[in-house]
C-alpha cells in the first residue's frame, strides 16, 4: 500500500511529505530535511531574507533534524550556531538542561546546553531555529534553557509551522502544515 502524502512547495522546492498517524484519528505530514541539501539551502536563503531586519548574535537549535538548517542559516547570515543536545556527555561539564515532550515520539526528551556554549549565548540576542514547530514543546524547552543562560530571544524561526496557525503568528516561517484528522 502506498503511503498518502501532502504536496507542498517550500522556497521554490516541491516535496511530497508522507503522512503518519501519531495518535488515533490524527496524522501529520513529516518534513525530514536530513540529507535534503536542495531544500535546506533554499529554506536557509529564504529565511535569511525574512530575518534580514532581526538583530541577533547567535543561532540556536535542538538536535537533530534542524541541525542542517541551523548550519545553512549560519553560512547565510555569517552568525555562529549552537546545538542543544539530547544526551548528556561528561565533556559537557556544567550544562543547562530542560525537559520537553516530543509530538513525534510521544516521549519526554531532554535538551542540554553544553558548558562551553553557555558563554557564547550569555547576555546575547539569540535566533531560535527549528525545522517544524508543531506543539511548541521543543521551542518551550529551548526558551527555558535560554532563560537560564541569561540570553534574549531576538526571534524564532522554522521552515514550517503546524497545527493552530494563530498560535505561531510571531514565528518567521516559510509555510504552514495542516493537521489531518479522520
Amino acid at each position: 500500500m502506498k503511503r498518502e502524502t501532502y504536496a507542498i512547495e517550500i522556497a521554490g522546492v516541491k516535496r511530497e511529505l508522507p503522512l503518519f498517524e501519531i495518535k488515533s484519528g490524527l496524522r501529520i505530514a513529516i518534513l525530514n530535511i536530513l540529507g535534503d541539501t536542495e531544500l535546506v539551502q533554499a529554506s536557509a536563503k529564504e529565511l535569511a531574507k525574512k530575518l534580514n531586519d532581526v538583530d541577533f548574535d547567535v543561532i540556536v537549535t535542538a538536535e537533530a533534524k534542524s541541525i542542517p538548517l541551523a548550519y545553512a542559516l549560519s553560512v547565510e547570515t555569517k552568525k555562529p550556531y549552537i546545538v542543544f543536545r539530547k544526551t548528556y556527555k561528561a565533556y559537557m561539564g556544567d550544562a543547562i538542561q530542560a525537559e520537553t515532550l516530543s509530538i513525534t515520539t510521544g516521549q519526554p526528551q531532554t535538551l542540554i546546553l553544553d558548558e562551553k556554549d553557555k558563554t557564547l549565548i550569555q547576555n546575547k540576542k539569540v535566533l531560535v531555529v527549528d525545522d517544524v514547530i508543531s506543539t511548541g514543546s521543543t521551542l518551550q524547552g529551548m526558551r527555558l534553557i535560554l532563560d537560564k543562560a541569561n540570553a534574549t530571544i531576538a526571534a524564532e524561526a522554522a521552515i514550517l509551522t503546524e497545527g493552530d496557525r494563530a498560535q505561531w503568528e510571531n514565528i518567521y516561517s516559510l509555510g504552514h502544515l495542516p493537521l489531518f484528522t479522520d
